[in-house]
């Protein structure tokens, strides 16, 4: 069986530069050749003009340069939202979005492919986990939609399909790749990583000296409602997580963001609102409150817009700073996972 050629696009500076020492090419080359993949975005070697052919040539032998290729994108009537959905060289299918706002262009990638937490109102745990995403399949998201869009991406969440924590060392070479100054140099504060709580990794993740936010899915104000929603919870109890959680604020300096799902009739009434004040009650955090988007394989319903602002007034009367998650896509199912599905679902019936 043939050995896999390295993936180039994932490699770091330094260990470019070791690797192009291997092909007896001088080191300036390795910093030439870095710019092409990460501040041009180039889709294969032959766009990098600048090398000789017999380099290139050398390049396509030794390396792998993995690019996206689109199979699908829906731009929103409504706000002008994109959805993409991208096939990996490996003919697995997964989905990002862009995402326009004043501030600037916003684009929520994945990190796996499927994802096995099993969130009860999540489309994208559905099928279970197939693979974690390398760190270039995660740089190629924002790579080939600034390339489409022809705008700069200021932004970025890692808050699509799959949990981020659970690919931590792709995750976290991602970072440094999408952060560096010869690269497209998006700066660390303007990226937020979410997870449901992989306690041990958040205690990592802290000590890593990344000024990034930190996105808790919470969804519920005590374990009990929590380990319905999430089996997660079951390993990881809401005092465990929260702990990690401080240290994190304390180590980084960095505000928790803590994102609660609202389902209709399971964790909506203002008891439940009186119960989260007094669970977050001193934290420096803020509370993202995210109307569910329903999807068929489950039966849970959205929360009205009378019960959500009721939830919120709560929080704040309480001194919980928080806010209601603007939709964006709405007409081109924008939650996490669904546009997969459904491509998936076509694809298996054709």
């Amino acid at each position: 069986m043939e050995k896999e050629k390295p993936d180039i696009r994932s490699m770091t500076l330094e260990e470019l530069t070791e690797e192009l020492g291997r092909l007896k090419e001088p080191s300036f080359r390795a910093g030439q050749i870095f710019q092409w993949l990460h501040e041009k975005m180039a889709p294969d070697f032959e766009s990098m003009t600048n090398l000789s052919r017999d380099l290139r040539r050398k390049l396509e032998e030794n390396y792998q340069l993995i690019t996206l290729k689109q199979a699908d994108v829906r731009i929103s009537a409504i706000d002008g939202t994109r959805k993409y959905l991208y096939e990996l060289p490996d003919g697995n299918i997964i989905e990002s979005v862009w995402m326009q706002y004043k501030h600037g262009n916003s684009v929520c990638i994945s990190s796996q492919v499927g994802c096995r937490m099993g969130c009860r109102f999540c489309a994208s745990t559905l099928d279970g986990l197939e693979r974690g995403l390398t760190a270039s399949e995660m740089l190629e998201q924002i790579y080939r939609i600034q390339t489409d869009t022809k705008e700069r991406v200021s932004n970025i969440v890692v808050m699509g399909t799959g949990e981020p924590l659970d690919n931590y060392e792709n995750l976290i070479r991602f970072l440094h790749l999408i952060s560096s100054e010869k690269g497209l140099h998006i700066s660390l504060r303007n990226i937020t990583v979410s997870t449901c709580g992989l306690v041990p990794q958040i205690y990592r993740l802290a000590k890593e000296n990344l000024p990034i936010t930190l996105a808790l899915s919470l969804h519920a104000p005590n374990d009990e409602k929590r380990r319905e929603l999430m089996p997660i919870a079951r390993k990881y109890p809401l005092e465990e997580v929260l702990e990690a959680c401080d240290a994190y604020f304390t180590e980084t300096g960095r505000r928790i963001s803590f994102e609660y799902s609202l389902v209709k009739g399971v964790n909506d009434n203002t008891n439940e609102a009186e119960e989260l004040s007094r669970l977050l009650k001193g934290k420096n955090c803020h509370v993202n409150l995210i109307p569910v988007n329903p999807i068929k394989e489950r039966e849970y319903r959205r929360s009205s817009h009378e019960e959500i602002e009721a939830f919120k007034n709560t929080l704040e009367k309480n001194g919980i700073n928080a806010t209601v998650r603007r939709e964006m896509g709405s007409d081109i199912q924008g939650a996490c996972g669904q546009l997969r599905r459904s491509h998936l679902a076509e694809n298996r019936i054709s």
